[in-house]
């Protein structure tokens, strides 16, 4: 990132940028930087965006080969394409072979393959940033940051649980900020109350939750968040895919911890921060391996038979809480 920052502020662009990973926010964010550095004015002759799976490679490499106009660079912007996981040997092919000083191409892409011919030739010529979820200790730094700006002061205690609450995708936390800060307004500190009343908690937050009263075996309060949720329109689908998730996330941590894997690998291997893993830990220890693969099972079975039409999906994810947060 501070590579791409000392590019813009060098004026002395690579001719192909890929910006990839998990963090949207991110990605969007310098996405942006460059565009308004390469393209100042609205309406730039010179700006072109591609989007999604179906772009014409060619028409993009007849973009790139045209001169600007009355302008240093011509910028190329594709997003979304799948060329970065897929491969694409026409645009591996010319990014290879040279793509012209005055043209600069900016691909944005969630998942890549750095294996593929393309990634390859975009690392020897271009650059490729990764942004990945951020680390707890950043999120915190950023928050803080953000609240300063508002002139609003919030203490650490009250960041986690604004963490806690949201989650740690980047574009989420800003957008229950911004939440926060007008019903705040004319307030000076941000408290655990203001994001308790203000702020949306994450569907996973709720079905982590939920797992939390079942692996305890409080079946009845794991039942009432489950309605809840239906209350709230939420899908018996959705919430089938989300605990079988979370399960799977257990078993990975149960089998890593087994084996002595420590708590920061285990979190890149399952792609989580480490505070976030720490969370996983006593729910993990309130199941046996047996028994988190029990419900791993459970929750394919369930899927086929409302698939199959043999039960209705309300009552299918019903049972299999019921069953598997039994008093031992």
């Amino acid at each position: 990132m501070r590579q791409i920052l000392q590019d813009i502020n060098n004026q002395t662009y690579k001719r192909i940028y890929l910006l990839y990973g998990e963090e949207n926010y991110l990605r969007l964010q310098y996405k942006n930087k460059l565009k308004k550095a390469l393209c100042p004015t609205e309406g730039d002759m010179n700006y072109s965006y591609y989007q999604g799976k179906d772009v014409n490679v060619a028409e993009v490499i007849d973009m790139a080969q045209t001169m600007p106009f009355l302008s240093e660079y011509r910028a190329i912007f594709l997003e979304n394409t799948g060329f970065a996981k897929d491969g694409n040997e026409a645009l591996a092919n010319y990014v290879s072979e040279g793509i012209p000083d005055s043209t600069v191409i900016v691909m944005t892409e969630r998942a890549v393959d750095k294996r593929n011919k393309l990634f390859k030739a975009i690392s020897k010529c271009g650059r490729c940033v990764e942004f990945e979820t951020q680390n707890e200790a950043t999120l915190k730094t950023w928050i803080a940051q953000r609240c300063r700006e508002e002139n609003k002061a919030i203490t650490n205690l009250t960041v986690g649980k604004l963490l806690e609450t949201v989650g740690t995708d980047m574009t989420n936390i800003s957008t229950e900020l911004e939440k926060l800060f007008a019903y705040t307004m004319g307030r000076s500190e941000i408290t655990v109350k203001d994001i308790e009343d203000s702020c949306c908690v994450r569907l996973e937050n709720k079905i982590f939750d939920m797992i939390g009263h079942m692996g305890l075996r409080h079946q009845k309060e794991a039942l009432k968040m489950y309605n809840e949720l239906l209350s709230q329109k939420e899908s018996p689908f959705g919430v089938l895919a989300l605990i079988r998730r979370q399960f799977d996330i257990m078993l990975q941590i149960d089998d890593m911890r087994m084996r002595g894997i420590a708590k920061r690998d285990i979190a890149s291997r399952v792609g989580l921060p480490p505070f976030i893993v720490d969370k996983y830990l006593p729910q993990v220890d309130c199941f046996t391996t047996d028994e988190i693969k029990a419900v791993l099972t459970a929750c394919a079975d369930v899927d086929y038979d409302i698939k199959k039409g043999n039960i209705k999906p309300e009552f299918g994810v019903e049972l299999l809480i019921i069953e598997n947060s039994f008093p031992r």
